[in-house]
């Protein structure tokens, strides 16, 4: 189970959000607040921070999360905000993953950018994704480094739907194939592109233009 706590100013929308979070299987919130300053004693019990920037800027409510120690643990970060410097504002986050999705996202896709996030990896709605997208991935000026061996046309595939931040379990039912032959192409993945997690397979997968953002 993935514990998440959810801050929104408006009580609606923390509902709401709360009921899009757990209408499936693999997600609990289990703490809710008006203001992140309400919810910094129990960040360290959480995987994952829900933060709706509805009404004030993003870089306003992630202040308190930029003045805490580099030492002190923090969750994955999953901000709702229509901003469009909003991952260029997570992208300075001392966080070990995060998210920006639109306030208007699904309940498939915050469920799915959540299993993602709890996985470590980084999940950036394409609309909002173009103005950090150089400092999110790093990538050199240089050429890419070529490829150990081609991908298959599923290793493709597969590999698009890890940048969508699928899990194992969503992307064997998107392609209509196993769980246990997804880990087998991730693995293929892995190996041709000389890469040890999913964070640095995508990346690598965008330096190769294999991955469309």
């Amino acid at each position: 189970m993935i514990h998440i706590a959810v801050v929104a100013q408006a009580l609606a929308m923390r509902a709401g959000l709360r009921s899009l979070l757990e209408a499936g299987d693999t997600i609990e919130v289990v703490a809710e607040a008006a203001s992140l300053s309400e919810l910094m004693p129990v960040l360290p019990e959480i995987d994952v921070l829900v933060l709706a920037a509805s009404r004030l800027p993003a870089e306003h409510q992630l202040g308190l999360l930029r003045e805490l120690p580099a030492s002190e643990a923090l969750p994955a970060v999953l901000l709702l905000s229509s901003e469009r410097n909003a991952a260029q504002i997570m992208a300075g986050l001392l966080s070990p993953a995060w998210g920006v999705l639109p306030l208007e996202a699904s309940a498939e896709e915050l469920q799915a950018a959540v299993t993602a996030l709890h996985e470590g990896l980084i999940v950036v709605s394409p609309s909002l994704a173009q103005p950090a997208l150089s400092r999110l991935i790093g990538m050199a000026e240089g050429e890419a480094e070529p490829l150990i061996e081609p991908l298959t046309e599923r290793e493709r595939q597969v590999l698009q739907l890890l940048a969508q931040g699928l899990a194992n379990k969503q992307i064997a039912a998107s392609l209509g194939i196993s769980e246990h032959t997804v880990k087998f192409h991730v693995s293929g993945v892995y190996s041709k592109l000389g890469a040890a997690s999913r964070t640095e397979a995508v990346r690598r997968g965008v330096q190769q233009g294999l991955v469309i953002l």
